[in-house]
C-alpha cells in the first residue's frame, strides 16, 4: 500500500519509463492499429486510456476534441480518424 498526503495524493509518483513524445507514439501507434481494422471506437478508447498512462499526457485535450469531432460525424472514417491521430503531438 503506497503513503498518501492529508488530501488523498500519494507522495511518491513514479517516473515514467518512457519520455512524453516515446509515450505519446506509443499510444497513437496502438490506436492506429485499431483505426486500420476499422474498430474506430476502439481507436478512440485506446488512445484515450493509452494517453491517461503517463503523467506528461494525462488529461490530453485532443481527446475532449476527439470526442466532440467524434459526436458532431467528424470522425466517421478510419481515414479521418487516422489523419485525426497523427496530429497529436
Amino acid at each position: 500500500m503506497s503513503e498518501t498526503s492529508e488530501n488523498d495524493t500519494p507522495l511518491f509518483v513514479p517516473r515514467p519509463s518512457r519520455t512524453r513524445a516515446e509515450h505519446l507514439q506509443w499510444c497513437k501507434d496502438r490506436a492506429l492499429e485499431y483505426a486500420d481494422q476499422g474498430d474506430l471506437g476502439s481507436a478512440m478508447a485506446s488512445m484515450g486510456s493509452d494517453l491517461s498512462k503517463h503523467p506528461d499526457t494525462a488529461n490530453h485535450g485532443g481527446m475532449e476534441l476527439f470526442g466532440m469531432l467524434a459526436l458532431a460525424g467528424q470522425l466517421r472514417t478510419a481515414g479521418e480518424i487516422r489523419k485525426f491521430i497523427e496530429g497529436f503531438n
